[in-house]
């Protein structure tokens, strides 16, 4: 696959409060680590809307990886001042991350207007990306449940390929930290 989409939970359906919260490092090793594997397989493009939560996460990753790796970066939001209504400090993420992606274009160029804006911000992706790779819990999926419907049903008619970071990764990471590192978890 050359160019991926990403797609994950919100901070909140995470139970995630704040940007301290050493859950955030965990999610984002993981993301490093499935993105390290398909760079080495040729993946040259990560397509998102960067939306808080995962998806901002994985695109600081993204950043960070790009330093010394071939990888670009588009960030897609479904429309002008995305972030707007967002709390400070991811509001501040978001800006920090476009100025410094590759390729930055709001699908709609006006503000919200209704949740058709969302939907086609998914089909987009999803048209425009080989595959995904997505940090979820599909017994409890949250938002990003409408994203995955799709992207099953891209799967079942086109071969999409869908790539999951499970809760089960995470706890094998953090597993491995704490073997490695005597971490302490909050």
């Amino acid at each position: 696959m050359k160019v991926i989409t990403i797609a994950g939970n919100k901070p909140m359906e995470l139970n995630i409060k704040n940007e301290k919260d050493t859950r955030i490092e965990f999610i984002k090793t993981a993301f490093k680590q499935r993105l390290l594997s398909l760079i080495d397989e040729g993946l040259e493009w990560v397509i998102l809307s960067g939306q808080m939560g995962v998806e901002l996460w994985a695109a600081q990753v993204i950043l960070d990886l790009k330093l010394m790796y071939p990888i670009k970066l588009g960030i897609f939001p479904p429309f002008l001042e995305y972030e707007s209504r967002w709390p400070e400090v991811y509001q501040e993420a978001f800006l920090q991350v476009t100025e410094q992606a590759d390729f930055y274009q709001p699908l709609y160029n006006e503000n919200y207007k209704a949740p058709f804006q969302f939907i086609n911000k998914d089909y987009w992706l999803l048209e425009k990306s080989e595959g995904c790779l997505m940090l979820v819990d599909e017994d409890y999926p949250g938002s990003v449940k409408f994203f995955l419907d799709k992207a099953k049903k891209e799967q079942e008619s086109n071969n999409y390929v869908i790539l999951f970071i499970t809760p089960n990764d995470l706890e094998d990471i953090v597993r491995d930290q704490q073997e490695n590192n005597d971490i302490e978890l909050d």
